[in-house]
């Protein structure tokens, strides 16, 4: 598979060396693969930036965080040239009190524009766990 006639391999590639450097976290590596006017939003309609908000607020909720990747597919939109890569998995490290997790659900959705991604979507279980954590979860998990 040629990355330069793959534009969906070439895409997913992208994405996954953009996930690498933010997991290390090296937000400034990160932030080589996205465009100037990126648009990231989290869960919950949190709009950031770049790379180094996302870290930050990373930061806050978690002592550290890694994603397990399950996979990572990718669709080319033949009218506009932009690729749709979706990496789905787990997130897995420690919880500010010190309490380890292995099975958050993520599933995070990119739009990849001449060879950067422009866009990013995320969403987590997360706040689901720490709604359940502190004893206001509607329902068990």
């Amino acid at each position: 598979m040629d990355l330069k006639t793959d534009p969906a391999a070439a895409a997913k590639a992208i994405v996954e060396a953009y996930l690498e450097r933010s997991m290390v976290p090296d937000p400034e590596g990160a932030a080589a693969y996205v465009s100037d006017d990126f648009k990231l939003v989290f869960t919950g309609g949190r709009k950031f930036a770049g790379p180094a908000d996302s870290t930050a607020f990373n930061a806050k909720r978690y002592a550290w965080v890694k994603k397990r990747f399950l996979r990572t597919d990718a669709a080319l939109d033949v009218e506009t040239g932009d690729v749709h890569v979706y990496n789905t998995g787990y997130l897995y490290g420690e919880w500010k009190d010190g309490t380890a997790f292995e099975t958050n659900r993520y599933m995070d959705k990119f739009v990849v524009r001449d060879g950067k991604i422009v866009s990013t979507d995320v969403w987590n279980d997360s706040a689901e766990i720490l709604l359940h954590k502190a004893g206001l979860a509607e329902a068990e998990l």
